[in-house]
């Protein structure tokens, strides 16, 4: 049975972000879309174990990486993951917090 990220030392989520990298490089050298972006997905997860999210604060203003468009205001935390609203959107989002960046590069 497979480990959950919550349960992983940190050796096994760098050892999980390194085998996902990998996965994801040649699904994308084979123009498998949907499993490169599966793999993308499930390493912004792992590497969201290896942050702490008490420096995310309910109030404070992130960009998406990858995203230049909208910035993102967190609402409030759920472990790893920060809930809140994408710019001037009504609707409440949640992105794991390895993809909040706070300044817009």
């Amino acid at each position: 049975m497979e480990k959950r990220y919550s349960q992983m030392s940190e050796y096994e989520l760098q050892q999980e972000i390194a085998r996902l990298n990998e996965k994801a490089k040649k699904a994308e050298q084979m123009g498998m879309v949907n499993e490169f972006a599966v793999c993308e997905r499930k390493i912004q997860m792992a590497k969201s174990y290896l942050m702490d999210p008490s420096q995310f604060k309910p109030g404070d203003e992130y960009y998406i990486s990858g995203d230049p468009g909208d910035s993102f205001k967190i609402a409030y935390m759920n472990g790893t993951f920060a809930w809140g609203y994408r710019g001037n959107a009504k609707e409440l989002t949640a992105f794991p917090i390895s993809m909040l960046v706070k300044e817009n590069n």
